[in-house]
């Protein structure tokens, strides 16, 4: 039997339209039976982050760090046209006019597929995330790990 073909995708951006992006393509290589990985590292660990605020024990700076950040894939703004939360708006309302998957479900559909989602440790230690403040289910990995599925890739992408 042949070996899966296999994508990972790096998801740095915390931008709304680049994460819909990201999972658009990681949910289409799934179906076409691809072995996919998502790294999330910087910011855009913030897709992964749960909607509520998690009680968790932080210094200031990961206060403050969690404060600025938007929580979960909800609150992600537009990389361009973000006019103060308009642009999100407008975008989410052209979506469900399209009848196109939203961003939360677009992650459900990827998890349902088997797609890997991979938090950055070493990001979530610089920026005070926790494992409780993000989503349940997921995996937790450095570089190390992502170069490893990215080595047996044919696809490598960096959004």
């Amino acid at each position: 039997m042949a070996e899966k073909e296999k994508s990972t995708i790096v998801l740095f951006s915390g931008d709304l339209d680049k994460a819909i992006a990201a999972f658009i393509i990681a949910n289409g290589a799934a179906a076409y039976d691809h072995e996919v990985t998502i790294f999330f590292t910087f910011w855009g660990l913030n897709t992964l982050r749960k909607d509520q605020q998690v009680p968790v024990k932080k210094g200031f700076f990961e206060k403050m760090f969690g404060m600025m950040m938007p929580r979960g894939p909800e609150k992600l703004g537009l990389s361009k046209m973000n006019f103060a939360g308009m642009g999100p708006k407008m975008i989410k309302h052209v979506m469900k006019k399209q009848n196109a998957l939203s961003l939360p479900q677009l992650i459900e559909l990827a998890r349902e597929q088997g797609v890997k989602l991979v938090a950055c440790t070493m990001t979530m230690d610089l920026l005070g995330l926790q494992k409780e403040e993000l989503l349940d289910g997921i995996e937790y990995a450095g570089v190390a790990a992502y170069l490893g599925d990215a080595a047996d890739a044919k696809v490598n992408l960096f959004i």
